[in-house]
């Protein structure tokens, strides 16, 4: 184990004046505490602890969080009590162990209910001292280090929970160092022939370009020199799952991504940073789109930089970041900036973020009447996002998630506003309200009396605000149509574990779900918001359908009127997990479509024809077929490749079309059939991976439908 001298010496290189006898009695009492408890790899348990503590060492963090770090287990695993801890330590450390506790407990990754109740416990968690939040990170990232020592089931769990929930955090929190590692070992687990394709093209590049880092590195620091700049510059190449996140956004294969490599330019003070981008441009051309000025206009965590991409070397794109050395050191440790000591006392960086505030700005765009569902989604789509800045038409400046559209920004400005709006005007051109916003730009949103908010306004809203205002709106408007809908979900939902869904039952799941009444589950229940297994689940839990046991074919639909006969438009292929809706024809039955099928508004005209629908809720067979749409290699043995990797993911090829022939390529149609969208998304995923697939896409063709109908 790392000696407690060691330890010591690690916090008394940043913090002279730390009470060194504090720390090697809580290095003591722990190892006393957890003696004869071993991890699963045969360490001594207190091993964890000990290089808990060294992880935030790196961030120059108080004493209290070191000797928190040291004794983060004792209260849950041991005889130790919060008394005994609060005795020998102080109040402070005591609570703050308390506080690692409970989170630890948190079922972050459980039912959708039980996590949104879980992550209100963790922003107060958080209101209370975020160092509770900085020792848990730790606790992660030491974990996941050390995660092939798990079970594998145990190791998927743990990985995802990261990938979904802590990585984001600490990227949120400043700490972009930390959500890139975590991202990257969480990747490692999940999607292991994933990250090893990159790593595998990566050493190729290498070989092919030899040290291009260090070229660029030179070309820069040269660049400097002759505009008299004194600057530090690094060069890295950016993570396995960084890229691989790159290149699902913009659907591209490795050998089309430009801008794997990121430089980090250091200077002495704010007008450096301008003049080195100043150099910069100058030798190399700057790449449209791509610059943000995060100096002027920092991020809520404390983050300031200049970040711009230029094509370097050989037409490379490179991201460039421009700092100070204080904006640097709160880009590094983040939000956690305002606990770092150097040379023995507090930092006093003036860029370090207040966390108290921090966290009322965080907090605020949360609304404590929101409902499981959608306080969840709230915090998801908030909290786990980058920002944009964007400017109102009197030059306020509004922050939204990347991804943002006017939509948002109208319900960012006044849900009334958003409830009433008709139209934007970006830059003072007319723009689709599904326009993605980008920084710097003028918004205006055009409004109407009388106009209500229409449910595809869903599909366009990105921030949890919006998303909660319209789905409030809706609710409104469309209570009486999902009161029906969600009776005879219900309805069908009791029947199949033989019981009836009597009012009073309906008033006992109401109320465990802690909802008003049976009307409003009824409501919830056919807008989709809450499953007829959640409901079933809290009045009979013992006799809940198994959410594992296969639907029957038959009964796939919920919605339909009793004896009449359904099947999927070949238009648009729904799959389970979609919304869709139904549209009958005279001696047909039912047509299924998706939601955001292309055929629909054929029917719009003929609301009568309408059906709402509903997918059954449970484990359905893998017989719905979905057309994929691949490039591929026209090298010996790729098709055969695809195939059996599309086996292996236990979906079934039931046709398969070559739609042209290349020299170097070939582009084909599979139908594939699989059980619902988690599974299309995991084989999607799979045979992106694959190195021979140059592009693959599902394939929706309207034309499908419209022969269908004319036979």
């Amino acid at each position: 184990m790392f000696p407690a001298d060691d330890l010591v010496d690690l916090v008394r290189a940043y913090n002279p004046k730390t009470n060194e006898a504090l720390i090697r009695a809580a290095y003591d009492f722990g190892r006393d505490m957890h003696e004869g408890q071993f991890r699963h790899s045969g360490e001594p348990y207190f091993s964890h602890p000990i290089d808990v503590a060294r992880i935030l060492t790196e961030q120059h963090l108080d004493d209290a969080t070191i000797i928190t770090a040291l004794l983060h287990d004792t209260i849950e695993d041991t005889k130790a009590s919060y008394s005994e801890v609060a005795r020998r330590f102080g109040d402070e450390v005591a609570m703050l162990v308390d506080g690692v506790t409970k989170l630890t407990n948190l079922q972050l990754s459980s039912t959708e209910t039980k996590q949104a109740e879980n992550f209100r416990k963790l922003f107060m968690a958080m209101s209370r001292d975020l160092r509770v939040i900085l020792v848990k990170l730790a606790d992660r990232l030491h974990n996941m280090r050390t995660i092939k020592a798990m079970r594998p089931e145990k190791q998927q769990i743990k990985a995802r929970e990261t990938m979904d929930i802590y990585a984001p955090l600490a990227g949120r929190m400043g700490m972009q160092w930390m959500r890139d590692e975590l991202e990257d070992l969480a990747f490692k687990v999940l999607n292991p022939d994933g990250r090893a394709s990159i790593m595998r093209r990566f050493i190729t590049l290498q070989k092919e370009t030899g040290d291009v880092i260090g070229r660029i590195t030179d070309d820069m620091r040269h660049e400097l020199e002759k505009a008299g700049i004194d600057a530090k510059v690094v060069g890295r190449a950016k993570k396995p799952y960084s890229i691989w996140r790159k290149m699902q956004q913009k659907e591209q294969g490795f050998s089309r991504l430009s801008d794997i490599y990121g430089f980090r330019i250091i200077t002495r003070d704010e007008n450096d940073c301008y003049r080195v981008l100043g150099a910069i441009h100058q030798r190399w051309r700057a790449v449209p789109g791509r610059f943000k000025d995060y100096i002027s206009q920092p991020k809520s965590n404390g983050y300031r930089s200049i970040h711009t991409t230029v094509s370097g070397r050989d037409g490379k794109r490179v991201e460039v970041q421009i700092r100070t050395q204080q904006m640097h050191d709160v880009a590094e440790t983040g939000v956690a900036a305002h606990w770092s000591y150097k040379d023995g006392v507090r930092g006093e960086n003036p860029f370090a973020v207040d966390p108290v505030k921090w966290i009322s700005s965080l907090s605020e765009q949360f609304n404590a009447e929101d409902d499981h569902d959608e306080f969840l989604e709230a915090v998801k789509l908030e909290m786990y996002s980058d920002q944009v800045f964007c400017f109102s038409p009197k030059g306020d400046v509004v922050k939204l998630p990347r991804g943002a559209t006017p939509l948002d920004f109208a319900y960012a400005i006044h849900t009334r506003i958003g409830n009433a709006c008709v139209g934007a005007k970006v830059d003072h051109m007319r723009v689709p309200l599904w326009t993605r916003i980008k920084n710097g730009q003028s918004i205006e949103i055009i409004t109407a009396e009388g106009q209500m908010p229409q449910a595809t306004w869903l599909d366009i809203a990105t921030t949890g605000k919006a998303k909660t205002a319209i789905r409030r709106a809706l609710r409104e408007l469309d209570r009486e149509r999902f009161v029906k809908l969600g009776r005879e979900l219900a309805r069908v939902a009791f029947e199949n574990v033989g019981k009836k869904s009597t009012d009073r039952v309906l008033d006992i799941a109401a109320t465990q779900l802690r909802l008003k009444d049976s009307t409003e589950l009824l409501a919830r229940l056919g807008s989709a918001e809450i499953t007829t297994h959640d409901v079933v689940q809290v009045v009979f839990p013992d006799l809940a359908p198994d959410e594992s046991d296969e639907v029957r074919p038959e009964r796939a639909v919920i919605g339909l009127e009793p004896g009449q006969s359904f099947h999927r438009a070949p238009c648009c292929q729904p799959l389970p997990g979609e919304r869709i809706v139904g549209i009958t024809y005279r001696g047909k039955g039912v047509v299924v479509h998706a939601i955001d099928c292309d055929v629909l508004p054929d029917y719009e005209d003929q609301p009568g024809r309408w059906l709402d629908l509903h997918w059954q809720a449970g484990k359905h067979k893998a017989d719905f077929d979905v057309t994929l749409d691949l490039t591929i290699g026209n090298d010996a043995g790729v098709l055969g490749r695809i195939c059996t990797l599309i086996g292996e993911h236990k979906a079934n090829i039931s046709d398969l079309e070559f739609v042209d022939r290349k020299p170097d390529y070939y582009r084909l149609q599979i139908m594939v059939e699989l059980r619902d969208t988690e599974h299309l998304h995991s084989l999607l995923l799979a045979l992106a991976a694959e190195s021979d697939v140059a592009q693959i896409e599902r394939s929706r063709d309207p034309s499908r439908a419209r022969s269908s109908a004319k036979a």
